[in-house]
């Protein structure tokens, strides 16, 4: 019985790596996009092995190349003296036309290139970028605050459909 593609071919399933979800907290979203990333041999073998951090990492754009920086993925265990460094600055591949997109919107000021996952798609290691606006401290508390009347709302309907009192008990009728 077939499973789906094998690995590394194309359709294959993405293998998420990392996230970086307080990126969605700290900042707006505007946009996302996918970008390839230039990698060692070590690299690869430290990724596949689902160990990396995004934390304190961010894109940048120098003389026409996209780069991103501050990305942590520690040295490969089983590494010689060829492994790599963690934190080294590491090439983004993107279109002509989104470098220039880019160079365009992170002029803006308040605006940066800040990466959500990292994962693999076919095979090769992906990072989705976002760019994004910083948010202060009064957007994130009314952020989490529309979040959770949200969620009130919807457990209300959820137990109103059920026939349920908001204390919990079974409507009598």
């Amino acid at each position: 019985m077939a499973k789906g593609p094998e690995p590394g071919t194309k359709g294959a399933p993405t293998k998420l790596v990392a996230q970086n979800k307080k990126a969605r907290h700290d900042y707006s979203i505007e946009d996302v996009f996918e970008a390839g990333i230039v990698l060692t041999g070590t690299e690869v073998k430290s990724l596949r092995q689902g160990r990396a951090s995004l934390v304190d990492g961010y894109a940048d754009i120098r003389d026409g190349e996209a780069w991103l920086l501050g990305v942590h993925i520690p040295e490969y265990t089983e590494g010689t003296w060829n492994n790599h460094a963690p934190r080294r600055v590491r090439k983004l591949l993107l279109h002509r036309e989104e470098i220039v997109r880019l160079i365009g919107k992170t002029k803006e000021s308040g605006t940066a290139l800040v990466p959500l996952s990292l994962y693999f798609k076919d095979g090769k290691a992906k990072v989705e970028l976002a760019l994004a606006r910083g948010r202060k401290s009064h957007d994130k508390r009314q952020v989490l605050a529309e979040r959770d009347a949200a969620k009130e709302i919807r457990n209300a309907m959820g137990r109103n459909a059920k026939g349920m009192r908001a204390e919990g008990r079974r409507a009598r009728r």
